[in-house]
């Protein structure tokens, strides 16, 4: 982070608090490696609170000057006038992710909009803050295509799928995620957008141990897949999403679907494509959707992979 490329950053940052957005957005994606010196940077608009996100522990000299550019960026008329009121600098590097609040107070927790529905978020006790931004057309897309189905929402972290298909008419959800204390703050997103949640079921339990409960919910219309790159003792993706694949035959209706998504910069979309045609070669892919424009990415085929494949039908 030289003085060229903070001086990048601000403009950034003026520019987009000048309009600052009326629903959550990503200001800045310096991991999109659009901008050299700020590969390691990211800023979030919160609806009142802007995250600052490292991501790489920066020299002392470059975290100074860093804080003096969002001292001053707080003190600006486009900061005064986007009704900003808290700035945090999250330490992504760190084994706890320590969160700065730099300006302000921080929350305990923070409700969001996104697409005119309502989400939980927490700053400072988790790396996360349980609503992933680059899946915003994702969860729109899930919305749209939800109306009566029965879908499996597979790593279902804080259910923001889940939310977006109640919403979009679902018949029913069943979201599945090892976590119990993100799948009840999924419980609560729901609650905070009005949904019926005997149209909801969460299952806390480790997929790999729990096959039988999951196909007993079953068969479904859509499936949901969305896992992290690497989550220790329970999943490695380049080993695990084959397993999971491999199930999807007896999981989905005959003319079922599936939304299959990876964020590993290091594997391109065909490492889905080429894996499904292995482990499920009754589904066909039928559509990369596109990510929001905020998180334009150097390489064409960079950033968040959400694919869409379809049962092929029967000839």
């Amino acid at each position: 982070m030289n003085a060229d490329a903070l001086n990048t950053l601000n403009q950034h940052l003026l520019t987009a608090l000048a309009t600052a957005p009326a629903e959550t957005r990503r200001l800045f994606h310096g991991r999109g490696r659009r901008w050299p010196g700020l590969e390691q940077l990211t800023v979030d608009w919160m609806q009142g609170v802007v995250l600052v996100s490292l991501f790489k522990e920066p020299a002392a000299d470059e975290l100074a000057a860093l804080k003096r550019l969002l001292d001053e960026l707080c003190q600006s008329p486009q900061w005064i006038g986007s009704q900003a009121h808290t700035l945090l600098l999250q330490h992504r590097y760190l084994p706890d992710s320590l969160t700065e609040a730099l300006r302000g107070e921080m929350s305990d927790e923070w409700a969001l909009t996104e697409g005119g529905l309502r989400y939980w978020v927490d700053f400072g006790r988790k790396q996360n803050t349980g609503l992933f931004l680059d899946m915003r057309y994702g969860r729109d897309w899930v919305r749209a295509n939800a109306s009566g189905k029965r879908i499996l929402n597979l790593f279902a972290y804080t259910c923001g799928f889940s939310v977006a298909a109640v919403e979009g008419g679902a018949d029913f959800v069943v979201n599945l995620d090892m976590s119990r204390a993100a799948l009840s703050r999924g419980r609560d997103n729901h609650r905070l957008n009005g949904h019926d949640l005997g149209k909801v079921s969460f299952l806390g339990h480790e997929l790999f141990k729990s096959w039988g409960k999951v196909k007993s919910g079953g068969p479904y219309d859509l499936v949901i897949i969305d896992p992290p790159s690497f989550q220790k003792g329970s999943f490695l993706l380049t080993k695990d999403y084959q397993r999971v694949l491999r199930k999807l035959p007896e999981l989905l209706t005959a003319d079922g679907c599936v939304l299959a998504c990876m964020n590993d910069p290091a594997l391109g979309a065909d490492f889905l494509i080429e894996s499904m045609g292995r482990e499920a070669p009754g589904l066909r892919f039928e559509q990369r959707l596109e990510n929001p424009p905020e998180f334009a990415d150097a390489e064409p085929g960079g950033g968040l992979k959400a694919l869409v494949f379809r049962q092929a039908p029967n000839l």
